[in-house]
């Protein structure tokens, strides 16, 4: 394989130098070697892998508008379009302030889906006193990751942060949809438009199941695309000075497979819009309108969405999802 790569025409890497906006001012710096192919962006894959960022974050807030969910997930695309563009403009110069707009950016956004998974079906005096603890969290973070300037700060943070609202909004999934772990307030709430019929019942869990078990299948997509950033995020990080024998053996474009931090950027970017998109599907089943929702996920290769549904159940629609060709 390696023979085979040595053969295929390439253009050898130029030296490491300055570009447009040097000196470096961020206190990170990535294994991508800066300057080497434009020098209008200090490491250009890096760069231009956080456009996924974008048009994802600009078809969910597209989708959001379309078919009204909630205000908070309109934000929080929203906040996601902010880590991408915040990302982008960060490896294109390696300035500090554009290093802050990223990495807060992400802090912002975690906290605004925590607020969205607790605060449901809280008291408007509990949402209050949430948003305000997580502002001053926030802040907090802000604050002190500015004076220490430790970007372990800054990922231990996001990690937690990210850590909490998954499995709440885990727990959250399964003891308000899931049957038999419904609570009788949960029951005693839900919308009896047919009186409640024992046959009808039948088939709303029957519709249930099969939504949690798509709900499932998601989230353990997302989440292993995401953690597998995350290790190749790593990996990027250890073995480093090998990545960038390997690049210069191989030349350009060939190198660019290399870039682990562009994969990083690529994985959590979709890792983190399946989750925002599996929020949103979950608010409406909540909210008891899986007849009026559906989510749209035909094949693992390609990206979900939740939209309003045009019509009664039927071409290749099941149980308020569309079939899945995995």
């Amino acid at each position: 394989m390696a023979g085979l790569i040595a053969s295929l025409p390439s253009i050898p890497y130029p030296p490491e130098q300055d570009g447009w906006f040097s000196p470096v001012t961020a206190t990170l710096d990535w294994c991508e070697e800066n300057y080497v192919v434009t020098q209008y962006s200090a490491e250009i894959i890096n760069t231009l892998t956080n456009v996924l960022f974008m048009y994802l974050a600009v078809k969910g807030i597209r989708n959001c508008l379309k078919n009204g969910h909630d205000t908070v997930f309109l934000v929080a695309f929203i906040g996601y379009l902010l880590v991408g563009t915040g990302s982008f403009l960060f490896h294109a110069t390696l300035k500090y302030p554009m290093q802050l707009v990223d990495e807060l950016s992400m802090i912002y956004t975690t906290c605004l889906m925590n607020f969205a998974t607790f605060s449901y079906g809280k008291s408007r005096q509990y949402s209050t006193m949430l948003a305000i603890g997580l502002i001053s969290l926030a802040l907090f973070i802000t604050l002190y990751y500015h004076y220490l300037q430790d970007p372990t700060f800054h990922q231990n943070a996001y990690a937690i942060l990210t850590a909490i609202v998954l499995l709440r909004a885990m727990y959250v999934m399964e003891v308000n949809i899931r049957p038999q772990f419904r609570s009788r307030e949960r029951e005693a709430a839900k919308p009896r438009p047919h009186g409640g019929a024992k046959g009808v019942q039948e088939q709303e869990d029957v519709r249930d199941k099969a939504i949690l078990g798509t709900m499932w299948k998601m989230i353990a997509f997302g989440l292993s695309i995401f953690l597998g950033g995350f290790a190749v995020w790593h990996l990027d990080n250890v073995y480093c000075s090998q990545l960038i024998t390997w690049r210069r053996q191989v030349g350009m474009p060939w190198g660019f497979v290399l870039e682990g931090h562009g994969w990083w950027h690529l994985m959590t970017g979709t890792g983190a819009y399946y989750y925002i998109v599996w929020g949103v599907w979950l608010r409406h089943c909540l909210n008891y309108r899986q007849d009026e929702y559906e989510l749209v996920w035909p094949n693992i290769w390609t990206m979900p969405e939740v939209v309003k549904r045009r019509g009664a159940m039927g071409n290749g629609r099941v149980n308020g999802s569309v079939k899945k060709e995995l």
